[in-house]
């Protein structure tokens, strides 16, 4: 079994969700030891939309999915490990709450 180093959870938003998605992952580096990255207000690497990247270490994942799950309100979240296999994580380990997006993966 591959060895996941670690989660990214990417917290998708437009211009009129944006304040909801700013506060959701304002709390979560409040309330879990995780790095909250820059909110982008425009398509970075993969990602098809707006997003905000949520990063963590494994011993996380118990708590930061479900409370993502419950606390979402609506948000599109992509949540997949880092196990140094970039193109795996992103297609056949992802987790998706919410509606699935079409990534580019053509970057991997």
């Amino acid at each position: 079994m591959q060895r996941i180093k670690g989660y990214h959870a990417h917290v998708y938003f437009d211009a009129n969700t944006i304040d909801q998605a700013r506060a959701l992952c304002e709390q979560a580096a409040q309330l879990f030891p995780l790095k909250m990255g820059r909110v982008h207000e425009r398509p970075v690497g993969p990602h098809p939309d707006w997003s905000c990247q949520l990063a963590f270490g494994p011993e996380l994942i118990g708590d930061v999915l479900p409370w993502l799950a419950l606390n979402r309100k609506g948000l599109v979240v992509f949540l997949h490990p880092d196990t140094g296999d970039d193109l795996l994580d992103h297609s056949e380990h992802a987790i998706w709450m919410g509606a699935i997006r079409p990534l580019d993966l053509s970057i991997f």
